[in-house]
């Protein structure tokens, strides 16, 4: 039985040993791409705030969310344009 516990508790060291030497790189980048997403939310929340007062409103989804937060302002113009001329 001690046996058991001292195999455990070594695979058990290896494993967090082995989590913390991994790469944060991809951690990070998908970190950054969820704040993007969550700012472009934001972003598409005010335009949906202010443009009901002209009949405007795109639709808050993973899509336009991360269109609107990787390109910013421009993005959420661009979506607006296309909810206004091509989509009405």
């Amino acid at each position: 039985m001690e046996f058991a516990y001292s195999l455990g508790i070594l695979a058990i060291l290896l494993l967090l040993w082995i989590a913390f030497k991994a790469n944060v790189k991809p951690l990070k980048f998908l970190g950054n791409i969820v704040i993007k997403g969550a700012i472009g939310a934001l972003f598409l929340f005010l335009l949906n705030l202010f443009g009901n007062q002209y009949s405007l409103h795109v639709p808050i989804n993973l899509a336009t969310s991360f269109i609107a937060g990787l390109l910013g302002i421009p993005g959420v113009c661009a979506l607006a344009a296309i909810q206004l001329w091509i989509l009405s």
